[in-house]
């Protein structure tokens, strides 16, 4: 009985002290001046890919190298960056800032997939992708929708709760989402860093959100 006693203050203790870490992680603002962010980013199939591609267009060089993850049911995003990328090197072809890599995780959730099987399917996807975080340990994660940036954000901020590096996490909520947010959105609102809204009426039902317009 008294070890049971021990065990669950030990447990107790140990859940404190990640619940401190986590709200730490998430009130850090501190981001160090350099030259060039290591960015990684969430697309997805169809429309998602699309507006994550116009928002990276808008952006400068110093976003480099660009590390992009995709589900590996996803067979259109694969030409769609390659594009991208092929399109941005043309433009400048002095700029020495035009890696990028591409890599697959399983999806969190199929189209019409059950929920109870998504919940297995999402920690199967999270346990693949921590890996892929840890090796690429980028500067800044930047999503905007697709099921596949869940478990990608969550281990994101999992290496900054564990002390290895703290990771910016920006969301874009998808243009489609007039006046409600999407199931990652409703997730990572509470996650992100930065949680970007496109219509005044988010911007209105949730105050902390950042309304700059339509930017896609």
């Amino acid at each position: 009985m008294v070890c049971l006693l021990i065990l669950a203050a030990a447990a107790g203790a140990v859940a404190v002290l990640l619940v401190l870490r986590l709200w730490i992680v998430l009130r850090s603002q501190d981001v160090t001046p350099r030259q060039s962010l290591s960015v990684l980013v969430v697309a997805g199939s169809g429309g998602h890919t699309t507006e994550i591609l116009r928002l990276l267009g808008s952006l400068s060089n110093a976003y480099s190298p660009r590390h992009y993850v995709i589900a590996d049911t996803d067979g259109m995003s694969t030409n769609k960056i390659d594009s991208f990328e092929l399109d941005r090197a043309n433009r400048d072809p002095g700029d020495m800032s035009t890696k990028y890599y591409i890599h697959r995780i399983p999806r969190s959730r199929e189209v019409q997939q059950s929920w109870l099987s998504t919940v297995l399917t999402t920690l199967r996807a999270m346990w693949l992708s921590f890996p892929l975080i840890l090796r690429v340990k980028p500067d800044l994660v930047l999503c905007n929708g697709p099921g596949t940036c869940v478990p990608i954000c969550v281990s994101a901020l999992l290496l900054g709760i564990l002390g290895i590096k703290k990771v910016i996490i920006v969301y874009v909520e998808s243009i489609c989402r007039v006046e409600t947010l999407s199931m990652s959105g409703k997730i990572l609102f509470h996650l992100s860093d930065y949680f970007i809204v496109q219509w005044p009426a988010l911007k209105e039902k949730y105050p902390k959100s950042v309304y700059l317009g339509r930017i896609v």
